[in-house]
């Protein structure tokens, strides 16, 4: 691959907030505790501390939720040593999207496993985890079922609720299996050999990332929320998260800017077989929406001493309940991800519980021969190719058009006759002036319809220009969105298989610019 690197604020994808924090702007400084910089982790280090017994907890967790799948020996290796004191965890999560869903979901774990890479380099004393969070207990299964390759959309219908991760892949999902016969041997293995859609992650996650190391973690764990416990019963009964995310919403949002999330009073679904639906309390009584489950408050408190399982974090949350369970340094994540994790420093202040480095991931935009053969014809930089088209077909033309196709001068002419006439008229009668004005709007628009017709005859003659810049935009841009975040790893893949080792090789998650990639 042929790297170039262009700057984020030159792309138009990013927010001003995600910018501002990026840049390090001052007023969102109490928002995190320390900057995303390499120099960072030196403290973070020295700061974070994690229980030994914890250490053991999610050891064993991690052992159990791997049986049944292959294991390589890196995997096996930094599983182990998550219980000693000086391994650390540096951590991305991601919904469980079929056959990956976007790019985006590549570039994380590439982006994650590349940091671990530099901070052992740098920091040779201490072992260094990547880890993939799966989304396993998310419900919104819309978001997830499907991917897009060739402008394609691959669908899988099913009728299954509840955690995702824990739905089935049956005769629909085999049927479904069908419709992409081109799909990479090891995804196939993948889901024909699972039971459930967490298990088929995990495997074809293993199998692009095991040889470096990359630990998945799956949050869906008795063993791992024991330890989130007392998390559970301040937010179900004393509410504390509410308001400490509440008051930091309120003191972005008087900055300026608009918060990502949205906290509750409180912040845990109800999780069971085919059921994540939200806790909501009523006097003293707690409903779980959507079904006829009704709990008082000292059935809520043994039940999560028995079955932590049964509660699962919203978005609130989850970043707390990985932080606890995890000795980890950084989170590396998307750019509304990034900045929805300001809303929350005070809810982990509130528990004691250190807040991780916060790193984008890396943003990445691929480029093929005949793509790039389009762009050196019209001799754009990579900056260009992030400019709407319509900009550039604006510009474009009137740059190579052979007349004013503008047809200024006239117009300035046409105005200023009618002015100065209507101006001599209105002293023989003050309303011949309104008269004149009005032909004045006739004159002005007949132009700009012969201006309209000039410019489409000149889109004609620059036609194989214009279709060339519109594949262009196509391409980086399907149906108006980034690549990364449309467009799966198989319309690279399968003719590159090489692909995500390019990607290792290129990506450095502390350059937080966006990479166009020549293939």
């Amino acid at each position: 691959m042929k790297k170039h690197c262009v700057d984020l604020d030159k792309t138009g994808q990013f927010s001003k907030f995600f910018m501002d924090y990026i840049k390090g702007k001052k007023e969102l400084k109490p928002f995190y505790s320390y900057s995303p910089s390499l120099e960072s982790f030196k403290n973070a280090i020295k700061s974070r501390s994690f229980p030994i017994a914890n250490r053991k907890v999610l050891v064993e967790a991690l052992s159990n939720q791997y049986l049944g799948s292959e294991i390589g020996p890196k995997v096996e290796s930094n599983i182990k040593s998550l219980e000693l004191e000086n391994t650390y965890t540096v951590t991305t999560g991601h919904q469980l999207n079929l056959f990956t869903g976007p790019l985006y979901f590549i570039y994380k774990i590439v982006s994650t496993i590349n940091l671990a890479k530099k901070l052992s380099e740098t920091y040779p004393g201490n072992n260094f985890i990547p880890v993939y969070w799966m989304a396993s207990e998310d419900h919104d299964f819309d978001e997830i079922n499907y991917f897009k390759l060739d402008e394609k959309k691959y669908q899988w219908d099913s009728n299954q609720s509840g955690a995702v991760g824990d739905f089935e892949l049956d005769s629909t999902f085999k049927d479904y299996l069908k419709t992409v016969p081109f799909a990479p041997d090891f995804f196939k293995e993948a889901y024909t050999s699972s039971k459930t859609l967490a298990e088929a992650v995990r495997k074809y996650v293993n199998h692009l990332f095991g040889e470096e190391g990359l630990v998945i973690v799956d949050g869906h764990d008795s063993s791992l929320k024991s330890l989130f416990s007392s998390v559970i019963k301040n937010d179900l009964f004393e509410h504390q998260p509410f308001q400490k995310a509440e008051k930091a919403t309120e003191e972005l949002e008087g900055m300026g800017y608009k918060g990502q999330i949205f906290p509750r009073e409180i912040n845990f679904f109800y999780l069971d077989k085919g059921i994540r639906e939200r806790i909501e309390a009523h006097g003293d009584e707690y409903f779980v929406l959507n079904t006829d489950l009704r709990f008082s408050k000292s059935d809520l408190e043994k039940l999560i001493e028995k079955n932590p399982e049964r509660f699962s974090p919203n978005v609130v949350l989850r970043p707390l309940y990985q932080e606890m369970i995890l000795p980890n340094l950084a989170y590396l994540g998307g750019p509304a991800e990034v900045v929805y994790w300001l809303q929350l420093k005070g809810v982990f202040e509130n528990f004691d519980v250190p807040f991780p480095i916060l790193l984008p991931r890396n943003f990445a935009l691929l480029i093929p021969d005949h793509i790039r053969k389009k762009i050196n014809q019209l001799d754009w930089s990579n900056e260009e190719v992030f400019r709407s088209f319509e900009s550039w077909k604006k510009d474009f033309v009137l740059s190579e058009s052979s007349l004013d196709i503008e047809l200024a001068k006239q117009k300035e002419i046409i105005a200023t006759i009618f002015e100065k006439k209507g101006d001599e008229a209105a002293n023989l009668e003050a309303s011949l002036k309104q008269a004149f004005e009005a032909g004045k709007v006739r004159s002005l628009k007949i132009l700009e319809q012969m201006s309209r017709k000039l410019r489409k005859a000149e889109e004609r003659r620059l036609e194989i220009q214009i279709n060339r810049a519109k594949a262009i935009e196509d391409f980086i841009k399907p149906g108006g969105a980034p690549q990364e975040r449309v467009v799966n790893m198989m319309q690279f893949y399968l003719s590159q298989p090489e692909l995500i080792d390019d990607l290792l090789a290129c990506f450095d998650p502390l350059d937080f610019r966006m990479m166009v990639l020549d293939l």
